[in-house]
């Protein structure tokens, strides 16, 4: 199976599903990864690059795709509605996850809305969460317990952001910590990675 792993920011699908993307690299599936924007405002554009590349690296994607873009000035736009589009036709994957469109951040908002026009032939489309999430309700979820060491491993690759000063005492591993026992509870599950459906194809 191609799984293409859609994200607005360096970062954010490691964040939201690098352990189910772990998990199906040791499967034997095909991962790709497209991350459209720089990342810019949250550090430097050149070492989130060099970030990136080490966690697809570490992760073993077989392609990883630049969109290009500048770090919150995402707008919804034919242009990047077809960048998507081209991306989805050039990796012509089974499954795409992507940033859930409810969410604070603008570039997180646009780029899941311009994945849902772009993957509207895509059977399997599911929505990952942030740390900006908002309203996030998952119906999937995936057992990550043999891969929750690797998830912050993928993390710790973005070291910009794992020494990042946050306004609030809790950092970014430590809200992974955090969250996957809460999904692997819901999901009745030691730990989890939870996804939102857009669609998903049910096969008996």
């Amino acid at each position: 199976m191609r799984v293409l792993a859609i994200g607005a920011h360096p970062d954010d699908i490691e964040y939201g599903c690098g352990g189910t993307l772990y998990k199906a690299r040791k499967s034997g599936h095909q991962v790709y990864m497209f991350v459209v924007t720089d990342g810019s405002q949250s550090g430097d554009p050149l070492d989130r690059k060099k970030e990136q590349e080490k966690a697809a690296k570490y992760l073993g994607a077989e392609e990883l795709i630049w969109g290009g873009y500048s770090d919150t000035e995402l707008t919804v736009t034919r242009h990047l509605i077809n960048h998507i589009d081209d991306v989805i036709k050039n990796v012509k994957p089974e499954l795409i996850l992507v940033n859930y469109p409810e969410d604070t951040h603008q570039d997180h908002r646009v780029t899941a809305e311009c994945t849902i026009t772009a993957a509207r032939y895509i059977r399997n489309v599911l929505f990952y969460e942030d740390f900006t999430s908002l309203n996030f309700q998952p119906d999937i979820f995936v057992d990550i317990k043999e891969y929750i060491l690797h998830k912050l491993q993928l993390m710790r690759r973005h070291i910009s952001q794992v020494e990042k000063d946050y306004p609030y005492e809790f950092d970014i591993l430590e809200s992974i910590k955090a969250i996957a026992p809460f999904r692997g509870f819901q999901g009745k599950l030691k730990y989890a990675e939870g996804f939102k459906a857009l669609r998903y194809e049910v096969k008996l």
